[in-house]
């Protein structure tokens, strides 16, 4: 079946004919092209020759015979000798892409859920410095394809960094730049999974992140359940595995550190199986009571392999992190780094290297570390003052807490209807049941409070937004289940979506 150019099909091509003459070419084959992916013009309709639509559009028959030709050669038109030029049958549509995948609903008036920074506290004009002086002084050939271990000025800097601040073993040489520590895992997942290995052990409860990302190389994760001092150790003796993820720092989400006596015992299970603990030491510059416990690596570098990133201390959008890999891994995971991108963006590199070596990095932890300290206990006093005897845990550290508010306050009703309640009055969060398999039947409600993201002020309103919202769905439809309190005009605006999954992606 075919159709015949429309009296008023050649309109589609008008615009072109106002370009510029140099450019008038172009314009014409791109309207000509995108006039038949969009449909307007069908597949088996039928072309003017090229005389008559010159004349119709003004301009010189050359132009279109060499817009006819092009579009034939792409395989949008189709031309038979003798008898004309029609559209062809090869253009198919494209499915419409989705909006924004980025995470995030809009839609909450305070969102309590972990895992982001306050990105208001960028370095803007100290990072926009960083990157002129990275850019001015960076060689041409480092714009070229970079060592997939990443740029040797920011390695060296990242090490001198981790040794001074993480107390980690850190020779330049053995550290590999990556995509944030989700590539990070992602990579020794595959490394890992070619030696055999089909299982990772994590945390329970945990990220779910790691979980995902090793799915994507094959491996299944096998969740290990923790106490007061880390993860179990009968438990990991009887897993059967070889390599286990941990946040030994600060342990996600729960928030208790590592006790001295579980971190050796970790290190005596890693030896005894020949195998490796994966350190992800997401929040460790973050301890506001005491100096930071160092990081686990530097008790065993060949047995540890350490992770970190610049996603919570900087942006998760930089994506840059990276991974100290002991020597009898270190070829393996370079290759695969290799053959997965080839290598981080130089400029992006170079400009972190000279924000560290100038001491830009350490100045803005120590102002991030003031605010989120500030933060925490507006968030502590705002629960002790609304939502009396909640107990909050875990080390004064990171960028969340877990608190447990008692179940006099959810009114009976499970955690699920608590958090359903703030979300109708605007508070986003989550329950610590999304990070664990293990439930409780005790009544009370277990939520992982991001509080670095929200000014003080936000804080104390959103936790004033929780209690209110409570009170009010206890109390049934006649008092207003799920309005949201009158609150004063103001605040920051913060307006934070409900991620698909649960937060903490790194």
């Amino acid at each position: 079946m075919t159709e015949e150019w429309g009296g008023g099909a050649w309109e589609l091509l008008v615009p072109a004919v106002a370009a510029p003459p140099r450019r008038r070419g172009r314009t014409l084959q791109a309207a000509l092209r995108e006039a038949v992916r969009s449909g307007r013009l069908a597949a088996g309709t039928r072309l003017p020759s090229s005389r008559e639509l010159a004349a119709d559009l003004g301009v010189s028959r050359g132009l279109v015979t060499e817009a006819y030709e092009q579009l034939t050669a792409e395989g949008y038109l189709r031309s038979d000798r003798g008898s004309g030029t029609w559209v062809g049958d090869a253009v198919r549509r494209a499915a419409p892409a989705a909006r924004d995948l980025a995470p995030g609903t809009a839609g909450a008036r305070v969102d309590f859920r972990p895992g982001t920074p306050d990105l208001s506290l960028f370095p803007r004009p100290a990072w926009g410095a960083a990157q002129k002086a990275a850019l001015s002084r960076l060689p041409h050939r480092a714009l070229g394809y970079p060592d997939p271990r990443g740029l040797p000025e920011l390695r060296t800097a990242l090490a001198a960094l981790l040794a001074r601040r993480r107390g980690v073993v850190a020779d330049p040489e053995r550290v590999v730049v990556c995509s944030g520590v989700s590539q990070a895992m992602t990579l020794l997942a595959f490394v890992l999974g070619a030696r055999g290995l089909d299982a990772l052990g994590a945390e329970d409860p945990g990220s779910p992140e790691p979980a995902a990302l090793f799915a994507s190389a094959g491996l299944r994760t096998v969740p290990l359940p923790l106490d007061a001092e880390g993860l179990e150790p009968a438990a990991l003796a009887a897993s059967g595995l070889r390599a286990v993820v941990t946040t030994p720092a600060h342990q996600f989400p729960s928030g208790i550190g590592y006790s001295a006596r579980r971190r050796a015992g970790l290190l005596d299970w890693a030896r005894a199986v020949d195998g490796y603990l994966v350190e992800d030491d997401y929040d460790g510059d973050f301890r506001y009571d005491r100096a930071p416990v160092g990081a686990l690596q530097g008790l065993d570098p060949e047995r540890v392999v350490y992770t970190g990133s610049v996603s919570k201390s900087l942006a998760p959008g930089l994506r840059l992190g990276w991974m100290l890999v002991p020597e009898s891994l270190a070829a393996e995971v370079v290759e695969r780094k290799r053959t997965m991108d080839l290598g981080n963006p130089s400029l992006d590199q170079a400009a972190l290297a000279h924000f560290v070596t100038s001491g830009g990095y350490d100045r803005h932890l120590r102002r991030c570390r003031r605010a989120y300290r500030e933060r925490r206990d507006a968030l502590i006093a705002a629960l002790a003052e609304h939502l009396p005897g909640t107990e909050v845990s875990g080390i004064a550290a990171g960028l969340h807490v877990i608190a447990r508010v008692p179940g006099r306050h959810a009114r009976g009703a499970p955690e699920a209807v608590f958090v359903e309640r703030a979300a109708a009055a605007g508070v986003a969060l989550r329950p610590l049941g999304e990070y664990t398999s293990a439930r409780r039947d005790d009544g009370d409600v277990r939520l992982v409070l991001g509080y670095a993201h929200l000014p003080p002020g936000d804080i104390g309103r959103g936790v004033r937004l929780m209690a209110a919202a409570q009170r009010d769905g206890a109390a049934g439809p006649g008092a207003g289940a799920g309005r949201a309190p009158a609150e004063p005009a103001g605040g920051s605006g913060c307006s934070h979506g409900v991620r698909p999954r649960a937060a903490g992606g790194r």
